[in-house]
This record gives C-alpha cells, sequence and structure tokens, in this order.
C-alpha cells in the first residue's frame, strides 16, 4: 500500500510522540487490568506469529490495549473508526512501537478513511479488532480472499455487533467474531457509565453550559441510552425520553422519565442526545418544532442519528460560534447548536477524550482475553497454560469453561462468561475488594434440578 503511516505525515513527529507517550503512560497507570494481562503476555508470548488489523478509536486507552496485544508477540496494523476520534500525537506514538503500525489521522473522511482501512488490511491479517465493523465488512467485501487465514475477530460497539449481527442472519459473515459489547462487564460499565459520563461531560465542556434545570431529551433507551438519562438527571436536569421499542419505554417510565415520542419532545428540549444506532432520529419536522438555542448531540457510532441535512436546507445561515458548536439559524432567527459535526460528542468534540479511563481498561481486558482466546481455540499447548492461570484466578476448577475449547464457527459469538468473569476478579483484586464464593454445597444446589420445596 501507498498509504503513509502516521509518522510521515506530521511536521514535529518527535515531539508528537513524546506528547502522546505522555498521555499513553498516564492512562496505562489507571489500567490494572490490562497490566495485569500485559505482565502474562510478556511471559506467554501468544501472539506470536499473528497479525492484529483494528479500526478503533486511536487514543491513549485504546494505545494501552494496542501495547498490551503487542507485548503478547503480536504485529499490529491500527487506523481509526471514525475520522475525528483520533489523537495524532497518540497515534505518532504508536507508531513509534516496532511491532505497531499506525495509519490512524485525526480529520480523515471518505475516501481517505478506506484509504487508511486498506493500508490496515495490507497486513494481510489472522485476527480483526473493530469498532463500528467498517473493518471486517470491508474485508469481506473487498477482499474475500483473505477470510480463510483469519481465525477470528472482537467487535466492541453497539452499532458494530448490530451490523455484524445482520450479516451473520444474512450467512455473509465468513469467519467468528466476539460480540464482546454484549458482555456484562462491557454493557453495565462502558455503555452505562462510560457513555453516560463522557457524553455530559463532553457537552458540558465544549459549551461550558450546566444540565441543571434544562430538560434533556435522551432518544434511545438502551444500555447507553439509560446511561446518559441516569447521569442527566444526577445533574437537577429534567429528562424526557423518545423510543420505539416498547419494553424499553416502559422501563423508562417505570424508572421516572417523561416518556413522549420526538414530535412533542422536540418543543420541549433544551438538549437533545441521540444513542439508538440508527438514522434520521432527529429531522426536518423536529427541527421545525425546536426552541431557540438548542443543543444538538449525538453519542451513537455513526453521523447519520441527526440529519443534517435537513437542517442545512432550513438554515439561512450557518457558522462555528464556538469550537466544535455549528450554529444553525433559521429563516425565523431561531438558532439550532449541533455539537462535534453530528458525530460522537464524546470522541469528536474538540475537547473529548471519550469514557474515563477506569471504564476502557474493563472494556479493553474483555477485548484482550477474547484475542487470547480465539488464539488458544487453535493451540492445544496455550490453552492447556491459560486453562491453568484462569483457574487460579476463578477457582474451582471443575465449574470453569475450558479455555479455547471450541473452534468457534464463522459467525456471531457470545464471549465465554469465564472470560468476562475473568476481568472482574482482576479489577477487584486491583480495588482491594473481596468477595464471598461459593460452598462446595452451594454450588451442587444452584446445578441440581432435583432440588425443590
Amino acid at each position: 500500500m501507498s498509504y503513509p503511516p502516521i509518522s510521515e505525515r506530521l511536521d514535529d513527529p518527535r515531539g508528537a510522540r513524546e506528547e502522546g507517550r505522555r498521555k499513553i503512560d498516564w492512562a496505562r497507570g489507571h489500567m490494572p487490568i490490562l497490566a495485569a494481562l500485559r505482565e502474562e503476555f510478556e511471559d506467554l508470548r501468544p501472539f506470536e506469529g499473528q497479525r492484529i488489523a483494528m479500526a478503533m478509536h486511536v487514543e491513549a486507552k485504546t494505545a494501552a490495549l494496542t501495547e498490551t496485544l503487542a507485548a503478547g508477540g503480536a504485529e499490529i496494523a491500527i487506523t481509526g473508526c471514525n475520522p475525528l476520534s483520533t489523537h495524532d500525537d497518540v497515534s505518532a506514538a504508536l507508531d513509534a512501537n516496532e511491532n505497531i503500525t499506525s495509519y490512524a489521522r485525526r480529520g480523515v473522511e471518505g475516501e481517505e478513511y478506506y484509504d487508511a482501512i486498506e493500508a490496515v488490511i495490507d497486513l494481510r491479517p489472522t485476527i480483526t479488532v473493530d469498532d463500528g465493523g467498517d473493518l471486517v465488512f470491508r474485508i469481506h467485501e473487498e477482499h474475500p480472499d483473505l477470510v480463510d487465514g483469519i481465525i477470528g475477530g472482537c467487535e466492541e460497539t453497539t452499532t458494530g455487533v448490530h451490523r455484524l449481527r445482520a450479516m451473520d442472519e444474512d450467512g455473509a459473515l465468513r469467519y467468528p467474531v466476539f460480540a464482546v459489547n454484549d458482555t456484562p462487564m462491557k454493557r453495565l460499565f462502558d455503555n452505562v457509565h462510560g457513555t453516560g459520563e463522557s457524553a455530559l461531560a463532553n457537552i458540558a465542556m465544549t459549551t461550558n453550559l450546566s444540565f441543571a434545570g434544562k430538560t434533556v431529551v435522551v432518544a434511545g433507551y438502551g444500555d447507553c441510552g439509560r446511561g446518559v438519562a441516569k447521569k442527566a438527571a444526577g445533574q437537577n436536569a429534567h429528562v424526557v425520553v423518545t423510543e420505539v421499542e416498547p419494553r424499553r419505554a416502559l422501563e423508562a417510565h417505570m424508572e421516572g422519565y417523561e416518556v413522549l415520542p420526538m414530535r412533542e419532545a422536540a418543543a420541549k428540549g433544551d438538549v437533545f442526545v441521540t444513542v439508538t444506532g440508527n438514522r434520521d432520529v432527529i429531522t426536518r419536522e423536529h427541527f421545525e418544532a425546536m426552541e431557540d438555542g438548542v443543543l444538538l448531540a449525538n453519542a451513537g457510532h455513526f453521523d447519520v442519528e441527526v440529519n443534517l441535512d435537513d437542517l442545512s436546507d432550513l438554515a439561512a445561515n450557518v457558522r462555528e460560534v464556538r469550537d466544535g458548536v455549528m450554529e444553525y439559524e433559521l429563516d425565523d432567527g431561531r438558532r439550532l447548536n449541533v455539537l462535534a459535526a453530528g458525530r460522537l460528542v464524546n470522541l469528536a468534540g474538540p475537547l473529548a477524550l471519550g469514557h474515563p479511563v477506569e471504564v476502557m481498561d474493563q472494556s479493553f481486558g474483555v477485548q484482550a482475553v477474547c484475542v487470547r482466546e480465539l488464539v488458544a481455540a487453535h493451540s492445544g499447548g496455550l490453552r492447556d497454560r491459560l486453562a491453568e492461570r484462569l483457574r487460579e484466578r476463578l477457582g474451582r476448577s471443575d465449574r470453569l469453561e475450558a479455555v479455547g475449547e471450541d473452534t468457534y464457527g464463522p459467525g456471531l459469538h457470545e464471549v465465554p462468561d469465564a472470560l468476562d468473569r475473568e476481568v472482574a476478579t482482576v479489577k477487584l483484586a486491583a480495588e482491594g475488594i473481596d468477595i464471598d464464593s461459593l460452598t462446595d454445597e452451594q454450588a451442587d444446589y444452584v446445578d441440581d434440578w432435583r432440588h425443590g420445596t
């Protein structure tokens, strides 16, 4: 590939590397799960001979994951999964690692975005680690000859899992991929606390405005929307939820939030946060009903939830009123403010840092053990060594699923529960938290269906 890595595209690559290293080291100092796994990987070198292609939000926490995998012997090529979420200095620091080539650069869009993905694919990966599904989809569509050489992949986010599930249902997903997003360690923390905290924090930092006393409209009450609603309510906002799924709408109602269709919520909201993973959540009819000065932010993966084409058609004037804030002035003088160009507000804004470090340590810990699992499924010796370490962490070896016991056929797979529990166990140990464990009698009781009244 002729597409150059980040180090060849910067005016001061040495300075960028130094600043990126400073950011990465700070993140790593607060990521005990990845620290424990890195120690294990440096000892076992489980990824020798593996080539890992990654398309992720390239910032400090992601860099910690990437270097953890590289410490296990992998050769890695990485690029961004969103045009505005890359930190160039972090990308440069990764590119300085002899086992890593980084093509990620902030601001690339359209054809150049996919040129960078093509450069990553040129590694001829044996494993993929993706956020949003673009990498997996590109391999299947443009490079089907590579599929037989890929032992598996991992998908980080809700939107990507939705895409891969659709591929799987159509019989189009030709190698195994773990749905990392769907594990408890991801959904309960990254989606709820990570998205909730980081989306609202970045809206506040970008605008320097408070949520207290405002009406915050949250579009979508999945795990991420639940987190945004919870955190907004905690900052003394009135929360309105819009939904298309009746059970989630009912859950939001039972949690005490006002539930309305968007056509009604549009006239009430001060701040709108879309968290659906779908398109055209806020469109022309909604813009026409909104009050002057509203804030429009998206916390879903792609930039299609707020229809900016409709808004541009309505606007008499568009200008940047603050870094990361575009004001669309309508003919009647009302001003609607779009944050981060309608992209992921917690990662694409000018001050965006993504989810808190501790939260991403958990999510990326799951990513790391899933990559390990894919390799172990193809190596009996490695499988045995990893199973012993897992027994040491979780105890009761007769209750454990075997590590790497499956060959994992093509399609979307749940993450083995033992791996998710392993990550939680490492985190508890790092926090100095001890918990109870089942006695033999209790474990037998839970597993035996013969026990009754």
